[in-house]
């Protein structure tokens, strides 16, 4: 038997399902979490178009929403635009 690596990327397949899985990681608040969703979601969506939409360099985009890797807030405001999302602040309960 083969096997590969588990790849969020391969099971967001609706807007429903990236919405969901983002609305889940900015619950858990672990920023490093929201980064990864929010990788996931610009691979599952081509990370090639979300470059060429927002200005930067895919490689750099690779490298900035991967693990360890360290966007500006800048950066990550222009994926999530992209993406057709916004954020929305409310008051904690």
């Amino acid at each position: 038997m083969k096997t590969r690596p588990w790849d969020a990327a391969d099971h967001l397949k609706t807007e429903e399902d990236m919405v969901n899985y983002l609305e889940a990681a900015f619950e858990d608040g672990d920023p490093s979490l929201i980064q990864a969703a929010i990788g996931d979601i610009a691979r599952a969506r081509g990370m090639t178009d979300i470059a060429k939409n927002t200005g930067l360099g895919r490689e750099s985009l690779y490298k900035s929403l991967n693990p360890g890797g360290n966007p500006s807030f800048a950066t990550v405001l222009k994926v999530i635009k992209i993406l057709g999302l916004s954020l929305r602040l409310q008051r904690q309960a």
